[in-house]
């Protein structure tokens, strides 16, 4: 089984779907010629012709609008947004039509598109480029939103999203994209979208993560009797999983690149509190980035959060 980094594995997930189903089609600035601006899409228009690998103009707007009419009449558009922070401009095409297109058509139409883009920060990169707001499309009803933590995920995860019918934002963590090689499968597989995976066993406190975090938590937890979530799919996400762990170990922190304020923390933190307050030991705890625009480059590593801060929480819950 080939050891792949976690561009390798997005790559062949869409030339297997691609090779597949021909309804399957890529568009996004520079995705064929140059094969993406992380070369996730390398080789594709080669194989598949210019037909069905896009290059389009910079207008994420224009992009998006097409890849929605595209989706409503029958084919399965995935579209590259080059960074999450470039997605903003089109915010109003995936909030106001592709998450609505089942409830505005009472079911007659659905919308099965895949946005891909990276995101997250550690990378060094100019404004835009290092974007961690996933709260913000989690509270669109009708848009799953998926993060991969790893090549093998990515695969299964990203077949899945391919055979949605709904809209799913697929998020991948830029400073994962070559730090880490996983076996991965050469055939089909999938990952269920909306469940968990237990990353780690434990018994004395429940790490929740997801994306680029996960493997920094990983690091962290050395030495702690931790049980570590990798949520996966952030919309739905998993209530089931992380309520059974927190009723198992009575501690709960939660470790986000986003800002700390309506982060996605949050939602996981309320909902315990509403369905296991009576199993906790001690306060829910979360490991943020701080309330502000994120940083250029030579504070972007004080700015994310550090294997410091997270065994700095899980000191302090373990105290209760």
């Amino acid at each position: 089984m080939a050891q792949l980094n976690m561009v390798q594995a997005i790559n062949q997930a869409l030339a297997y779907e691609m090779e597949r189903d021909d309804r399957v089609v890529l568009l996004g600035e520079d995705v064929g010629r140059d094969g993406g601006v992380f070369r996730v899409t390398e080789g594709l228009i080669e194989r598949f012709g210019s037909e069905r690998v896009l290059d389009t103009p910079l207008c994420e707007s224009g992009i998006m609008g097409a890849a929605i009419g595209m989706a409503a009449y029958g084919l399965r558009p995935v579209t590259e947004i080059q960074f999450m922070g470039f997605t903003y401009s089109a915010f109003e095409q995936l909030f106001a039509h592709a998450a609505r297109v089942r409830s505005r058509s009472r079911g007659r139409f659905t919308c099965p598109l895949v946005v891909r883009t990276p995101y997250g920060g550690g990378i060094k990169a100019p404004e835009l480029h290092e974007e961690s707001t996933e709260a913000l499309f989690c509270q669109v009803p009708g848009l799953k939103v998926v993060v991969p933590s790893g090549p093998y995920m990515a695969k299964g995860l990203l077949l899945s999203a391919l055979r949605d019918p709904d809209p799913v934002l697929f998020l991948e963590p830029t400073r994962l994209y070559r730090l880490i090689r996983e076996e991965v499968p050469e055939g089909e597989y999938v990952v269920e979208l909306g469940k968990a995976r237990v990353a780690r066993a434990g018994g004395a406190v429940t790490v929740v993560a997801w994306g680029s975090m996960l493997e920094r938590v990983l690091k962290a937890v050395d030495g702690y009797d931790a049980e570590v979530l990798d949520l996966l799919t952030l919309s739905p996400f998993d209530i089931g999983a992380v309520l059974a762990s927190v009723r198992k170990t009575g501690r709960l922190v939660i470790v986000h690149e986003a800002a700390k304020s309506c982060g996605f923390g949050a939602e996981i933190a309320a909902t315990v509190a509403e369905e296991a307050i009576l199993h906790l030991r001690g306060p829910i705890l979360r490991v943020t980035a701080p309330d502000v625009p994120v940083p250029l480059a030579k504070l972007i590593d004080h700015y994310l959060p550090g294997p410091q801060q997270i065994r700095g929480a899980l000191d302090e819950v373990l105290q209760y």
